[in-house]
C-alpha cells in the first residue's frame, strides 16, 4: 500500500521509452505561437501581460547587467510555472517531483553564475567567502563553511522544489484516498475530508506557483551577487 503512493513520481515509460520528454515538452503547446502580428486575441493579450509582469518581477533586483539573463530566468519560470500546475490534473506526471531534473536545471544556472562573477570580478566574489573583520584564528573554518554553503545552494534548490511538491502531491493522494474510502461507512466524514482536499488542493496551487517564482528568484538573487 505505502508503495503504490509513490507510483505517481515514477517516470511513465512505453515500451521501455521513457516519456518524461513530452510530458517536458507539452507545456510548449500552451503558449502563443509565431505571428505576424503582435496582438491576435485576448488570450495571447493576457499571455503577454503576465509575461511581462513575471519579466518586471524578476529583474527587479539586478542591476542593468543582469538584464541579460532577463530572457533565460523569464523562459525558466514560465516552464517550470507550466509544468507545476499541469501536474495538479488527475492522471498526470510531474517532471518537477524529480530530483535529477531539479538538479539539471539548478546547476548549471549556478554554476553560470558563479563563472561570470568569477570572470568580472574575481576579487569581489571570492572576498565573499571571507567577511570583513574575520578574527584571524576563525579564517580557515570560516573559509571552510562559506565555501560549503556556497557549493550546496544548487543542492538547495533542487531538494526544495522537490520536497514541496512531492509532499503536497502525496498528501493530495491520501486525502482523496480517505475520501473515497469512508464515502460507504461515514458519508458526513467523507464529505468533511472532501472539503480539506478542495482546500488543499487550492493551497497546492499556490505552492505550485510560489515554488517556481521562488527557484528563480534565488538564482536572480545569486546572479546579483556576481555581477
Amino acid at each position: 500500500m505505502n508503495l503504490s503512493f509513490f507510483d505517481q513520481f515514477s517516470s511513465p515509460s512505453l515500451l521501455g521509452i521513457p516519456l518524461i520528454l513530452i510530458s517536458m515538452t507539452f507545456p510548449a503547446l500552451l503558449l502563443p505561437s509565431m505571428d505576424n502580428r503582435w496582438i491576435t486575441n485576448r488570450l495571447s493579450t493576457l499571455q503577454l501581460w503576465f509575461i511581462n509582469l513575471i519579466t518586471k518581477q524578476l529583474m527587479t533586483p539586478l542591476n542593468k547587467k543582469g538584464h541579460k539573463w532577463a530572457l533565460i530566468l523569464t523562459s525558466l519560470m514560465v516552464f517550470l510555472l507550466l509544468i507545476n500546475l499541469l501536474g495538479l490534473l488527475p492522471y498526470t506526471f510531474t517532471p518537477t517531483t524529480q530530483l535529477s531534473m531539479n538538479l539539471a536545471l539548478a546547476f548549471p544556472l549556478w554554476l553560470a553564475t558563479l563563472l561570470t562573477g568569477l570572470r568580472n570580478q574575481p576579487s569581489a566574489s571570492l572576498g565573499h567567502l571571507l567577511p570583513e573583520g574575520t578574527p584571524t584564528p576563525l579564517i580557515p573554518a570560516l573559509i571552510l563553511i562559506e565555501t560549503t554553503s556556497l557549493l550546496i545552494r544548487p543542492l538547495a534548490l533542487g531538494v526544495r522544489l522537490t520536497a514541496n511538491l512531492t509532499a503536497g502531491h502525496l498528501l493530495i493522494q491520501l486525502i482523496s484516498t480517505a475520501t473515497v474510502t469512508l464515502f460507504t461507512t461515514m458519508p458526513a466524514v467523507s464529505l468533511l475530508t472532501l472539503l480539506v482536499l478542495f482546500l488543499l488542493t487550492i493551497l497546492e496551487v499556490a505552492v505550485a506557483m510560489i515554488q517556481a517564482y521562488v527557484f528563480v528568484l534565488l538564482l536572480s538573487l545569486y546572479l546579483q551577487e556576481n555581477i
